[in-house]
Parts: structure tokens; C-alpha cells; sequence
């Protein structure tokens, strides 16, 4: 039988590994999904979250790199994407193998992304705001007071560790990548194929009904790509 794939799943600004505990089951049984929790929140609570892009890249390799033992990908979404990314050219580079494929989901390109947006200093009121106009906090959670406490200080970190982000040019990545984007979102579908310049190896880009966060909306479509695309890459290895 051959060895599951692991795929290590990278979250957006905010939250948690918890989000992707879901997807095992709507994946098949021979992807291992391992979502990475990111200091500052779910079982990390009592972590200071990074606010230095780099060194979370750091923190987070070595976190990884003793579970990488077969083959593996990467899939992240929004600020997730990025640190996949980031992590896609810093595990090969303490002489890993490179990950059968990236997911880029959610995000623009890193050499086209811009941090603007982050960098602006933000009161709770704002962050809350933000949290409303994206849509995927619902009202009672945005309403709770000790809730926000805890949530607020985390994405608010989020935010900085994304407004510090920059674009390094490097040699393109070996393995495929896969982004995917929500045909109502603001990123510009350029900015999402731009992410096909990153890498020597196929590049595809898959979009889906909705805003940004299409992946809870449209999770089962979501997921058959991510499946369909590491069992494609997986026969033709197979093959070789």
C-alpha cells in the first residue's frame, strides 16, 4: 500500500488548526491531514503569536521537519498561503524534499501582494469590523465580550505578521502549485496567476462561488480539488 501524503494545513488570520480537523473527513483515507497550529491560539493559547514573518517560518519548519518523513504538500489559505509558501522554500533548503504540491488558496501572489491594508494600526472596534465584513464570524461570536477577548489579540498579530511580510526573489519552486480563489473576492484573478510565475513545475488555478472565504462555503468542492490533485500527482510519481 502506498505511503499516505501528508498535507499540512497552514490557516488564515485569526484562526485556528481546528478549521481544518474537519477535512478528514472529506478527503481520502491516503492523505494524512495534519493541521498546523500557530502559537497564540486553540491548543497554543498561552503562546505569544509571531509577529515576524521569518521567524515563524523558522519556528514553524522546525516544528514540521520531523514529521516529514514520506511525501507531503502544503495547502494554506490567506496569511496561510504566504507561510506555506514560505515553508515550501525553507524545508528543501534544510535539504528536505520539496512538497508534491502547494495550495495557494486565498491570497494574491507573493510577489504582488500588498500589505497596506495590515499594516494600519487597528482599535477593537476595527479588527470587529473587519471580522463583520468578511462574513465568517457570526454575530453572537463577534458580540461576545470574552470571546473577543481572546480573539482580538490574536488576529491583531495576524494582521502585523502580514503587513511585515516581503517578498523575497528566489529560484522558483520545484513542485507544483495549485491556487485557488472565490470568484467574488477583491484579489484580482492576474494577482492569483501570478503565483504561476513561482514555480518550474504545472501551475493551475481553480476558482469557486464566493467571497473570500469560499473555502467553508464551498468546502466539498474544495476538497475534491485538493484530493483530486494529489492522487493525480501521486499515479503519475507512481508511474514514473
Amino acid at each position: 500500500m502506498p505511503e499516505p501524503i501528508r498535507l499540512f494545513c497552514l490557516p488564515y488570520a485569526g484562526a485556528s488548526a481546528a478549521f481544518f480537523a474537519q477535512w478528514r473527513r472529506g478527503l481520502p483515507a491516503a492523505i494524512d491531514v495534519r493541521p498546523v497550529e500557530l502559537p497564540g491560539r486553540g491548543a497554543r493559547i498561552g503562546e505569544a503569536p509571531y509577529t515576524d514573518p521569518r521567524a515563524l517560518t523558522r519556528h514553524l519548519a522546525d516544528a514540521i521537519a520531523g514529521s516529514v518523513t514520506g511525501p507531503y504538500a502544503l495547502f494554506g489559505h490567506s496569511l496561510g498561503a504566504l507561510l506555506a509558501f514560505e515553508l515550501a522554500h525553507e524545508l528543501p533548503a534544510r535539504g528536505i524534499a520539496a512538497p508534491r504540491v502547494l495550495f495557494a488558496s486565498g491570497c494574491a501572489a507573493p510577489a504582488v501582494c500588498d500589505g497596506a491594508f495590515f499594516r494600519r494600526p487597528r482599535s477593537d472596534a476595527d479588527l470587529r469590523a473587519v471580522l463583520s465584513a468578511y462574513g465568517a464570524t457570526p454575530p453572537e461570536a463577534l458580540a461576545d465580550t470574552a470571546l473577543m477577548a481572546l480573539v482580538l489579540p490574536v488576529l491583531r498579530a495576524d494582521f502585523a505578521l502580514r503587513g511585515a511580510y516581503t517578498y523575497a526573489p528566489r529560484p522558483a519552486l520545484a513542485c507544483p502549485i495549485q491556487a485557488l480563489g472565490g470568484s467574488r473576492d477583491d484579489i484580482a484573478r492576474a494577482d492569483l496567476e501570478a503565483w504561476g510565475r513561482e514555480t518550474r513545475g504545472p501551475f493551475d488555478l481553480a476558482l469557486f462561488e464566493g467571497d473570500h472565504f469560499f473555502i467553508h462555503a464551498q468546502r466539498a468542492p474544495v476538497l475534491d480539488r485538493v484530493g483530486h490533485r494529489i492522487g493525480t500527482l501521486a499515479q503519475a510519481r507512481a508511474a514514473a
